[in-house]
């Protein structure tokens, strides 16, 4: 397969010849990204290790098997010698090099290139104090007729311990690089699964602070979740598209007793998805809720405000009246004048008072 052109481009966007400090860059080995290479034959996983050339000779020269190479994190410099010896298409190894990516399935001749978006729940001590609930990396995967290469981003979900069960089961692996497309599929689904179930735990919570009395969950806290929610959304959603077409037959890479295995990946993304959407809207509620309870506080304490300036209203008016500098004024100058007023005041308040205590003003 001829070079790819535009991989010197792509090294010379992460990589300089020199440092800001005028230091030459030392250019990092593969190895320091490869977190494994594997030969495996009949499911079998070959003892030794493996360079990325040498796997793929071995494979190649025997006729059967396939490699699995694991990478996290390589730059441009790193997966040239990779691409160019696996035939990789210059524009799914840009994607894989620079990450940022939506869930995706791309068809680069006979090389699959998926990205999956993974999702970690991150703990804390209460849903309405939390900064950060979710949080996402990236895992890419190109497969072809006899390797699988996966590219991680981010420091969770990583694949050392799918490894370990694949290869402690060679029947599984004896379906070829598609069987281990298949298990991270899986893999990151069921993360999916837990990711969902610990955050509905955490609204339920945020339901029932919501809903208690003199609640101190605010607006700012449930938009908070909303976001975290828009997070996971991001995603589940679009990885149902490319797992429905691995399911329908999309390419023959992925052969008949494969297929029917992302179907079920693709069921449990369809339900992932359907709760994720009841979050957002329940989170909508909670949002509309909490502005009813502000605007009903809020209500309540104007029918205070507006009862005891009723109240105090009444011995103001009769103050005010009596303040005035009139020489003829009824029991101005009567003994008990003063006495008088002072009663007509306090049972015009108890009046008024009542009347508000039975009407729940006050």
């Amino acid at each position: 397969m001829p070079a790819i052109p535009s991989l010197g481009n792509l090294r010379g966007r992460g990589n300089g010849r020199a440092t800001r400090t005028g230091q030459p860059h030392v250019p990092v080995p593969l190895s320091a990204y490869v977190v494994d290479c594997g030969v495996y034959v009949g499911g079998e996983r070959q003892p030794g290790p493996w360079t990325h050339s040498e796997a793929i000779q071995e494979v190649r020269s025997r006729g059967e098997g396939f490699v699995w190479i694991g990478l996290h994190e390589p730059d441009a410099q790193q997966i040239q010698g990779v691409a160019e010896t696996f035939g990789l298409h210059e524009l799914a190894v840009e994607d894989a090099v620079h990450a940022h990516q939506r869930p995706k399935l791309e068809r680069y001749d006979e090389t699959l290139f998926m990205v999956f978006r993974t999702v970690r729940y991150v703990e804390h001590d209460s849903p309405t104090t939390a900064n950060e609930i979710v949080e996402s990396g990236e895992l890419m995967a190109f497969l072809g007729t006899d390797f699988i290469i996966t590219v991680r981003h981010g420091n969770h979900a990583g694949l050392a311990h799918l490894r370990r069960e694949l290869d402690a089961d060679p029947e599984r692996l004896a379906a070829g690089p598609a069987s281990v497309l298949h298990a991270i599929a899986d893999h990151v689904v069921d993360h999916f699964l837990d990711v969902t179930d610990r955050i509905e735990d955490d609204i339920d919570e945020m339901e029932t602070e919501v809903f208690a009395p003199r609640t101190g969950v605010t607006s700012e806290q449930i938009y908070l979740m909303k976001r975290e929610i828009l997070e996971l959304r991001r995603a589940v959603s679009p990885l149902a598209t490319p797992l429905r077409r691995l399911a329908e037959g999309y390419t023959r890479l992925v052969p008949d007793e494969v297929r029917s295995y992302f179907r079920n990946v693709h069921d449990h993304v369809t339900t992932v998805a359907e709760r994720v959407t009841a979050f957002d809207e329940l989170l909508t509620t909670l949002v509309d809720a909490t502005l009813g309870k502000i605007t009903l506080q809020l209500n309540s304490d104007m029918r205070k405000i507006t009862a005891w300036a009723a109240i105090i209203a009444v011995p103001t008016a009769l103050a005010g009246i009596y303040g005035m500098n009139f020489d003829y004024m009824p029991e101005l100058h009567w003994r008990y004048g003063y006495p008088m007023i002072i009663a007509v005041i306090l049972t015009i308040c108890l009046v008024l008072y009542r009347i508000f205590r039975k009407n729940r003003w006050l």
